[in-house]
């Protein structure tokens, strides 16, 4: 009881406080205008000038959160309220997008292995979980175990995805804090609002690899029990 706790209830928690966090962290930063009032696409424009990147398109994209920065388009997408907002959280999360940018133009080595797991990744995850369910459902027969085998793959690759994934959020976001200070996007008195929303997204990425990394200890503690029969 007390490893099903560990491996599973905990994860569960943990992402469900992350999101949380982010949630509240952004909701409250998004309130509080940038004393230059420099709209998040204009800064995240800067950044990617300042590192000598003009060739991404910055594009507006519908919904909350869903800044993304797509490297096989050369795309840095922002939801409307950051590309057009000023406020202290979507001049973070543009900056932190254009980070993204800055690493694939130098060849930031992780994520060029995030990319190169991206495809893999997006299998695994389409599989996986009616593997393991049929997996489980069929626990006491031969095929059962081969499928809870299938699906212990499709998670560790899913896993190697979510911890190569930590260090790139971390150094792009590392990358988006000090442009904007260095460029003048903000003050340093106004960093601790960026540093709250960026920080309380980077807790969501350390949770989905926890999450990841809980379910494929799990199963493989029940192929080793179904072995040791």
């Amino acid at each position: 009881m007390l490893l099903w706790i560990l491996l599973i209830i905990f994860p569960l928690l943990f992402g469900l406080y992350a999101q949380m966090k982010i949630r509240s962290a952004y909701a409250k930063n998004v309130e509080i205008p940038s004393r230059g009032q420099i709209r998040g696409a204009e800064a995240a424009l800067a950044v990617m000038q300042s590192a000598g990147i003009n060739d991404v398109e910055i594009v507006e994209v519908e919904g909350e959160l869903t800044d993304h920065y797509d490297p096989l388009n050369k795309r840095l997408a922002l939801s409307s309220d950051n590309y057009h907002g000023t406020s202290l959280a979507a001049l973070g999360v543009a900056a932190h997008e254009a980070g993204h940018a800055i690493q694939h133009k130098v060849g930031y080595a992780m994520m060029s292995v995030r990319q190169s797991l991206a495809p893999a990744t997006q299998i695994a995850s389409g599989v996986a979980n009616i593997v393991l369910i049929a997996g489980i459902f069929l626990f006491s027969t031969a095929i059962g175990g081969k499928l809870l085998m299938i699906g212990a793959i499709a998670l560790a690759v899913i896993c190697v995805f979510h911890l190569v994934t930590l260090p790139v959020e971390f150094d792009a976001s590392r990358r988006a804090k000090a442009q904007l200070v260095r460029l003048g996007i903000l003050g340093d008195d106004e960093m601790p609002g960026v540093h709250e929303t960026l920080d309380a997204a980077a807790l969501t990425y350390v949770a989905a690899f926890v999450s990841a990394l809980g379910s494929l200890l799990h199963i493989l503690m029940q192929l080793s029990g179904r072995n040791d029969e």
